[in-house]
């Protein structure tokens, strides 16, 4: 089943590409196809890790808010004249640190995990202004002076291919490894389907837990280093727009909101999928509010077909006691 959503997946993925390159056939050149992903990738680097929470039956809305503040804190660090590499690995410290709070905080007050990350997605969202206004960067205006050998690396290739796409596709491989091919994967999931049974089978529900949401927080950090580079400033506004893609391709990929199922290989999909929607209206000359809009009508249309078919047997039911009053009444 899984296997053939992914499938119906990549034909929307290549009709998609073919939709757009009718509209605009540069859309079709293979460089455009390749290197445009740069403008997009971080949805799927960010949203490879969010499948995992969901399927374990929790949520994380704060990644975009982490994202900003991760970037915020690389730009004073270099503004500061921290070498770069130790920069680097602070900012992905900090990023896994955002993302153990958010595991303690759910841990400790019991309180759902979307109302946690709701009051997060402030604290780290706010902690990002305060931080940049601190570096005289007021507002939404962003620290520049990056090294040229780190502000390069977005417009660089390996193998063939965008760094950032690499990096993504090694992302995807880690996390299908993680989720389909492990141990941690098959408790990933019965934690899941059924808390109370994972607890009963002595399983570290915590544990996976704070495993969980650090990996969502080292990937938003990976994601605002990567969008640091592409623009070459750190600005507190950089994830602003990520999670409702990030949401989207987790779920259109195959994570069920209600958890226990998921697909990696799909998200990476559906995030291409996603990606390319904003891209291909771009180039149609479409507003960037209509692409947002577009693209939180698609996760509403995709949570409500996946309800629909869960229940499927209760809609069935549902019908038919409808024709049937409707009949008598007739």
């Amino acid at each position: 089943m899984k296997m053939h959503w992914e499938s119906v997946l990549l034909v929307l993925l290549v009709a998609e590409i073919a939709l757009f390159g009718v509209i605009n056939p540069r859309m079709l050149d293979i460089n455009v196809l390749l290197f445009s992903t740069t403008d997009f990738i971080c949805i799927g680097i960010v949203a490879l890790p969010l499948t995992l929470v969901i399927i374990s039956g929790g949520i994380d809305i704060s990644p975009g808010a982490t994202v900003g503040l991760c970037a915020i804190a690389l730009g004073v660090m270099v503004q500061s004249g921290w070498p770069m590499g130790v920069a680097l690995v602070l900012t992905l410290a900090l990023g896994l640190l955002c993302g153990l709070v958010n595991a303690a905080l759910i841990h400790y007050t019991g309180i759902s995990p979307l109302v946690i990350t709701l009051g997060t997605l402030y604290l780290y969202g706010g902690a990002a202004l305060l931080l940049s206004g601190m570096a005289g960067a007021t507002g939404y205006e962003g620290i520049s002076g990056f090294p040229d050998s780190f502000t390069a690396l977005s417009s660089q290739t390996l193998l063939g291919l965008p760094v950032a796409l690499v990096l993504f596709l090694l992302l995807s491989g880690f996390f299908w490894l993680l989720v389909h091919r492990s141990r941690f994967g098959r408790h990933l999931f019965l934690v899941g389907q059924n808390p109370r049974a994972a607890r009963y089978a002595a399983l570290p529900v915590n544990g996976i837990a704070y495993g969980l949401y650090g990996l969502v927080g080292i990937a938003s950090a990976i994601a605002a280093v990567v969008m640091v580079s592409y623009y070459g400033s750190a600005r507190s506004d950089l994830g602003r727009d990520l999670l409702m893609p990030a949401l989207t391709a987790a779920v259109l990929g195959g994570a069920s909101i209600y958890g226990g199922s998921g697909s990696v290989i799909g998200t990476a999909v559906a995030a291409l999928l996603v990606g390319y929607l904003q891209q291909g209206l771009q180039m149609a000359g479409v507003a960037n509010q209509v692409s947002g809009a577009l693209s939180g009508a698609l996760l509403v249309v995709v949570v409500m077909g996946r309800s629909v078919s869960l229940h499927r047997d209760a809609v069935r039911m549902a019908w038919r006691r409808f024709f049937s009053w409707k009949i008598r009444g007739a």
